[in-house]
C-alpha cells in the first residue's frame, strides 16, 4: 500500500473511532479517553487500535473485552462513514498498561506543578 494512503486512511480510521467510541457508545463497559494510535498491515487486512484508558487494571480489561464484542459493530460502521472497499479487521489493546497508570499520573502531576523530580 502507498505510504501516503496508508496515513489517510490510518489517520481515517483514528477520528472515526474516536468519535464513534467516546461519544456514540452507549455500552457502560467502555470508558475510553479516546483513540491513540491506529496501526494498519501493509496489506490492509489488519488494524490494531491502542485506546487510551485510565482507570484501573480491571476496567481496563473490561473495556478491551467490551471493543473486542463490539468490533463487528466498528467494522461496519467504519465501512458505512469512509466507504472504503475492505474495512481492516480490528484488534484493541490498551494505549498504557495498568501497572504504569500509577507511576503516569503522578509524573502527570508533577510535570503539571512544575516540581523538578526530587
Amino acid at each position: 500500500m502507498d505510504p501516503r494512503r496508508s496515513g489517510r486512511l490510518t489517520e481515517a480510521i483514528r477520528t472515526e473511532l474516536e468519535e464513534i467510541i467516546c461519544y456514540e457508545m452507549n455500552d457502560p463497559r467502555i470508558d475510553a479517553q479516546g483513540v491513540s494510535e491506529v496501526i494498519v498491515s501493509p496489506d490492509g487486512h489488519r488494524a490494531i487500535i491502542r485506546v487510551t484508558l485510565t482507570t484501573s487494571a480491571e476496567k481496563q480489561l473490561a473495556t478491551i473485552e467490551a471493543l473486542e464484542h463490539a468490533r463487528q459493530y466498528l467494522r461496519s460502521e467504519l465501512g458505512r462513514r469512509l466507504d472504503i472497499f475492505r474495512v481492516p479487521d480490528l484488534h484493541f489493546e490498551s494505549a498504557i498498561s495498568a501497572s504504569l497508570q500509577p507511576r503516569l499520573s503522578k509524573l502527570l502531576k508533577r510535570v503539571k506543578k512544575g516540581r523538578p523530580r526530587e
